[in-house]
């Protein structure tokens, strides 16, 4: 990339494109943009502070192009009848997808670590980041959400972090495919499981992944995960779990509402680690990140010390606040195991759950809409409920044969409260209606900011 260059990002606003875009421009690029949702009059204050950083927006209308030197930052998925995309193709602009430009930026760095698996990614990038920030290593930071560590007066929205060190660290997407684009010093992988693609997809990407760096750091409590690796006999492999094999090892756990405490096992140590973000699953993000971190040359002692001030990212378990005696938590859960491991870790103490989940599109509930209804079945109570909407949807051509229903139906089958409500406002009402003090709520769902707000509106109408 050369400082003389014009990046336009078609979709500027979505959560990928937000901290890449924050990466180009603080490298001396010259940074615009422009964002269906700007047009629709949505996520406002996260556009006001892109334009504050001189990026210029501009309705998704092919205003933006005007210049054949400009790059095209755009999904590959994006018809070529959007106007941005049809005035860039008239002009003969170069295109890239976000992924090929953040691939081009993390493999030109002298250190890199890739975080991979299907869930875990955002929060183990995160602690990564916070690390070897700690430690005095100065990282570029590339993730999906925001960093509650780096968020200041003027980063509210820190889900990047451009530093001066030599390292890069970057969570990878096995979604679209990218992952096979990178090739990182350090590879995390956290799990396989179903997502957005089949199992034996998943497999080969993430096979590919781990061969391709010198260090892999892997989940050895995940059952695809390990039977991935074992019969690789890759050199630089480490393990990570609560098994006593594993290379970085966490016994003696005691959960605590809002974080948790264990004994870490690792290069012949032993240490004591408090977490202030909950979850068993979250120890072994720590564990994770410890182990790539060390891997990397930062001490097991500073690494522990890093990853304990580790205060969490946005939407992932992210309480809004009590009101009467009501707890609300903002959740980016999505997928089976994001879910589950929410689901666990609320019912690691007393108190009704009232779960609302928005699915992040059609597609996804043919491709796992079974899965999410039996962990919703599984772990939910029999004073526990279900809520869901319609999927979120914000134009253009889309299946919608299979939507919501199909997932509350299934799980009310199963014997457990389950409503399907339509319109996201009625299922708001409807969660305040439900609400009783004791209850803990929690709203779950990907790809819209604006579900954050919706939490915290339910918040304020509980307070009154």
């Amino acid at each position: 990339m050369h400082k003389n260059k014009s990046y336009f990002f078609c979709g500027v606003g979505g959560s990928g494109m937000v901290p890449l875009a924050n990466i180009v421009r603080d490298a001396g690029a010259a940074v615009s943009g422009s964002d269906r949702a700007l047009d629709q009059g949505r996520l406002g204050p996260k556009f006001e502070w892109l334009q504050s950083l001189g990026i210029d927006l501009f309705p998704q209308d092919g205003s933006g192009i005007v210049s054949g030197d400009q790059v095209l930052i755009a999904s590959a998925a994006i018809e070529d009848s959007v106007p941005d995309i049809a005035k860039a193709n008239a002009l003969g602009c170069t295109r890239m997808t976000r992924a090929e430009l953040l691939a081009d930026l993390f493999n030109a760095a002298p250190r890199s670590i890739a975080v991979g698996g299907t869930s875990g990614k955002s929060t183990v990038t995160g602690m990564i980041g916070w690390i070897l920030s700690d430690a005095g290593r100065d990282p570029t930071i590339m993730n999906g959400a925001v960093m509650k560590n780096f968020v200041a007066d003027d980063t509210p929205f820190a889900s990047a972090r451009v530093g001066q060190g030599n390292v890069f660290v970057s969570e990878v997407d096995e979604s679209d495919g990218s992952i096979a684009l990178f090739t990182p010093e350090v590879a995390i992988l956290n799990n396989v499981s179903l997502d957005h693609k089949t199992l034996e997809e998943l497999r080969q990407l993430f096979g590919d992944f781990a061969k391709k760096a010198k260090v892999c750091v892997w989940n050895a409590d995940d059952a695809e995960t390990a039977a991935l690796i074992a019969p690789m006999n890759l050199p630089g492999a480490v393990s990570f779990g609560f098994g006593a094999g594993s290379a970085f090892c966490a016994t003696d756990i005691i959960d605590l509402p809002l974080g948790s405490h264990f004994t870490l096992h690792a290069l012949g140590e032993t240490r004591a680690v408090t977490l202030i973000v909950p979850g068993r699953h979250n120890i072994a993000n720590a564990l994770a990140a410890i182990a790539a971190s060390v891997a990397l040359g930062v001490p097991l002692e500073q690494a522990v010390r890093g990853v304990e001030r580790f205060s969490g990212l946005a939407r992932r378990f992210d309480i809004v606040g009590t009101a009467n005696d009501i707890t609300v938590i903002d959740d980016f859960g999505h997928n089976p195991d994001k879910i589950a491991a929410t689901l666990a870790t609320l019912k690691t103490f007393p108190g009704r759950i009232i779960a609302f989940f928005q699915p992040h599109g059609y597609g996804p509930i043919r491709v796992m809409g079974a899965e999410l209804a039996g962990v919703f079945a599984n772990l939910l109570g029999e004073n526990d409920h279900l809520i869901l909407c319609d999927p979120v949807y914000f134009g253009g051509t889309v299946d919608k044969s299979t939507g919501s229903q199909s997932i509350t139906d299934a799980v009310v089958a199963a014997g457990r409260n389950a409503e399907y409500i339509s319109a996201r406002e009625d299922c708001g009402n409807r969660i305040v209606e439900l609400a009783r003090p004791g209850d803990r709520i929690v709203i779950m769902g990907a790809r819209d900011d604006t579900l954050s707000g919706f939490a915290a509106d339910i918040l304020q109408r509980l307070g009154r």
